[in-house]
């Protein structure tokens, strides 16, 4: 069945760190170097979340917009905007996830997936910490 793709950027600030709890200090800044520094440091965030599905025939959407910008404000813009990653989101907590761009990408997929009508779906997050890097995590 042919399909159609909407995407929607949302932006946030949060601050992160990468670490490593069962490392030493030493050894997080040889991996991480100036992201494993103690007092964090923060970013500009825009995330590009790409939504797939049949075009509705009555409505011709592949997902209501409102639907999509709700669920993205909850699980994107209310739960990262002004945030320490590490501190305020659990699954970024010292020992569970590390708050890189791949796993930022990974984490709003899967959370965003999981509340979208089918039939539409996710296919692709792109997390941009700054206009020089980001990650992109897909379907494929």
């Amino acid at each position: 069945m042919p399909t159609a793709s909407l995407t929607r950027r949302v932006a946030f600030a949060a601050a992160h760190r990468y670490r490593r709890p069962e490392w030493s200090e030493e050894r997080n800044r040889e991996i991480f170097g100036a992201c494993a520094w103690p007092n964090f440091h923060g970013h500009s965030y825009v995330c590009d979340v790409t939504v797939s599905g049949p075009i509705d025939d009555t409505t011709g959407f592949v997902v209501d917009l409102g639907v999509l910008d709700s669920i993205l404000r909850e699980q994107v813009r209310d739960r990262f905007d002004h945030r320490n990653l590490n501190v305020d989101i659990p699954e970024f907590a010292d020992g569970k996830l590390i708050p890189s761009g791949e796993n930022l990408a990974r984490h709003i997929f899967q959370a965003v997936d999981r509340l979208l009508p089918v039939p539409a779906q996710v296919t692709r997050v792109t997390v941009a910490e700054d206009g020089t890097l980001s990650a992109t995590y897909s379907r494929d």
